[in-house]
């Protein structure tokens, strides 16, 4: 919750007057629980939008999240028809093996995925070699943005994140300039 991706990125959302909410998972931080491996902090995810879903009745929802954070929060936010659009930082697309990511062959929902250039956890390559896979009208509501010198982290690189989310958002929703 306190990592500066997540900061910046809550930060960024929050500017254009959009309510935003960040939460540890389970066994985070102060958190009650147990690291589960993604499936107890999916449902961390769901109660989150659960959350929100009662705090803003009939608003369509956004799910952002950070490394393995942007891979729970696609996989529940694909899934919840509260939420309309997604967006996945420093995805962790390196390790095949160990997390599926075949949810967002079948995700229809607009979503951003943005990877530092030299991320060492989601390589540009193997990120784009995995959008390429995805069916055509998938590849169509997803867009991939390289940070070019960005690491993991994005070290350095905090406002060309702010700037490629900000440049999303508005080309989606005009209203929010």
């Amino acid at each position: 919750m306190h990592n500066k991706v997540v900061y910046q990125t809550a930060k960024t959302i929050h500017r254009f007057g959009l309510p935003v909410l960040r939460f540890n998972f389970r066994g985070v931080g102060l958190s009650e629980g147990r690291h589960d491996n993604g499936a107890g902090e999916e449902r961390d995810v769901l109660a989150v939008t659960d959350f929100l879903a009662a705090e803003y009745p009939g608003v369509p929802l956004l799910v952002a999240g950070f490394s393995f954070g942007s891979w729970v929060g696609l996989r529940a936010g694909c899934g919840d028809p509260r939420v309309s659009e997604l967006i996945g930082l420093g995805l962790p697309v390196d390790n095949f093996a160990a997390r599926s990511f075949s949810y967002l062959d079948r995700c229809a929902k607009p979503k951003l995925l943005v990877t530092g250039e030299l991320d060492q956890f989601g390589p540009p390559k193997k990120l784009r070699a995995m959008v390429e896979r995805f069916p055509a009208e998938i590849q169509a509501q997803t867009r991939v943005e390289f940070i070019a010198g960005g690491d993991h982290f994005f070290k350095g690189h905090l406002p060309e994140l702010h700037q490629a989310i900000s440049a999303w958002l508005v080309e989606r929703h005009p209203e929010l300039k």
